[in-house]
């Protein structure tokens, strides 16, 4: 393995994993209340504005690996990719490297999700993470329990990925010819970039991630026969668009501002890794 190739694999693990921390310290509370309206027990009675950093344990110690291990895969495919095919089809070289991102990525993630989630939303102060934890694999099994949600968290974050990375890349391209004369962005560039890519596939996707918010907080005897399709003909059925769309605002914002914050911090780390690497000539045994 070459010295290059070493680099992007450090460079994507650390920078990914830095990235998620800075999101989470910073936008944890938006992420609860997100997950409280869209919770089908209604906002006030899943806690309303209240301990907004329950379930902010399992976040933590699993967005790290779980963005490290997107970004490895991301990075890695597009470095092997990308060289050897023509500009018309990069679209869909980032469409695949991020569809493969997520796949691995929720491994980890789906198991955080569900029971952070469950923290956000619990009013019982004895139903700690671990205990929660501990209880679905209990109750449900490991893969039953814990992966409940893999699909529906799947099929919400695969179409936002396939539509914010190519945006992403599209939009870091144009940037940089346009108003940057073609040298290399800041980190503010690439966050401002990664924040309107963001918009366009938070306002698409909020369906989805309210589904997949529903199945992952559903209890044993519900979650059987709970399927994306199904929980959104309920929802609309029940609410109309105004259900499918629940946790609208805070949705887009946790993604717009989250982005903004990942993507800075992401590049930032990245050209800090690279740097340091250059500079230092680590050495790596693999």
């Amino acid at each position: 393995m070459s010295e290059d190739q070493k680099n992007v694999y450090l460079s994507a693990l650390f920078a990914g994993a830095g990235a998620a921390l800075a999101v989470d310290l910073a936008l944890f509370p938006l992420d609860t209340l997100t997950t409280r309206l869209q919770s089908a027990r209604g906002f006030f009675k899943t806690g309303g504005f209240k301990h907004v950093y329950k379930g902010i344990g399992p976040q933590t110690i699993g967005s790290a690996p779980e963005a490290a291990l997107f970004f490895l895969t991301y990075e890695s495919f597009k470095y092997y990719v990308e060289p050897r095919v023509d500009s018309d089809v990069l679209p869909l070289v980032y469409m695949t490297a991020a569809t493969a991102g997520e796949i691995v990525a929720c491994l980890i993630g789906a198991p955080v999700e569900v029971v952070k989630q469950r923290r956000q939303t619990s009013t019982n102060i004895k139903h700690t993470s671990m205990r929660i934890f501990m209880h679905a694999v209990k109750s449900e099994g490991l893969i039953k329990g814990l992966y409940r949600g893999y699909g529906s968290m799947l099929t919400q974050h695969i179409p936002f990925s396939l539509i914010q990375f190519p945006v992403l890349e599209y939009l870091k391209k144009v940037y940089r010819v346009s108003f940057k004369n073609d040298v290399p962005l800041d980190s503010w560039d690439v966050a401002n970039c990664g924040a309107v890519a963001a918009v366009f596939a938070a306002i698409t996707t909020t369906p989805l991630d309210v589904a997949k918010t529903r199945i992952m907080l559903a209890n044993k005897k519900l979650a059987t026969d709970m399927t994306i399709r199904t929980v959104l003909k309920q929802l609309y059925y029940e609410k109309g668009f105004k259900g499918l769309f629940a946790g609208f605002t805070p949705t887009v914002m946790l993604a717009t501002v989250g982005s903004y914050v990942f993507f800075g911090t992401y590049d930032l780390s990245k050209n800090f890794c690279n740097d340091y690497l250059l500079n230092r000539d680590l050495s790596v045994n693999w």
